[in-house]
């Protein structure tokens, strides 16, 4: 494979797992969280929650597949949902204003004793929308260096929320209420966009299918 190639599909892969797991759109949610504790369990808590989200991307990005069989699914139907949830995700996003999920304070109470697996790591960091994307991507990566290139682009988006986390209350007062916003309406139209590629990336051979079998 050409190099410049490579590259451009490795900036393709990562842009789309930073623009659905968005650091600074988690960023608010676990300074809310973690208010009401030390400096040091907050970062232990930011580690343990990165941690348990890359497990779950792994753990979907190579069994994935076996889900799909398992369950009758097809990728391109796999794909069309994704799409779908892109796009409210990023809709969301565009509004400037955080899902249901990430507000509601009875689940924050729930889950106060060990916030980091959940909701922090699952499903605030690892949702629905990165584990969709780390599946269809596996699966759009039949080389070894494609695979590669797809861990490394997990790795890095994790590892920057992780120093997202660590940095939230500086950062926060960095960027201000609005900049936040305008952050999360940039990420919420870069979602939108591969939303639609996703779509129609599933639904063209769908269709290619139903008009052969006319």
């Amino acid at each position: 494979m050409i190099s410049h190639e490579l590259i451009t599909i490795a900036l393709l892969y990562f842009t789309s797992f930073f623009a659905i797991i968005n650091p600074l759109g988690v960023m608010p949610v676990f300074m809310t969280m973690t208010a009401d504790i030390s400096e040091k369990q907050r970062r232990r808590t930011a580690m343990k929650a990165v941690f348990t989200a890359f497990i779950i991307l792994m753990l979907f990005a190579f069994a994935g597949q076996l889900l799909f069989k398992f369950f009758g699914i097809s990728a391109n139907g796999f794909r069309i949902v994704g799409g779908v949830i892109f796009f409210i995700m990023g809709f969301d996003l565009l509004q400037a204003r955080l899902s249901k999920i990430r507000m509601d304070e009875e689940m924050v109470k729930k889950y106060v004793d060990d916030i980091s697996i959940t909701p922090l790591g699952i499903p605030i960091i690892a949702g629905p929308g990165a584990i969709t994307n780390s599946i269809v991507l596996m699966e759009d990566s039949p080389s070894f260096e494609l695979k590669a290139v797809l861990i490394i682009s997990i790795i890095l988006t994790l590892f920057i929320t992780w120093i997202v986390l660590l940095s939230s209350g500086k950062l926060l007062q960095l960027i201000g209420p609005t900049g936040n916003k305008i952050m999360m309406k940039l990420m919420g139209l870069i979602m939108m966009v591969i939303a639609v590629e996703f779509f129609f990336a599933g639904l063209r051979p769908i269709l290619i299918d139903i008009l052969r079998a006319v």
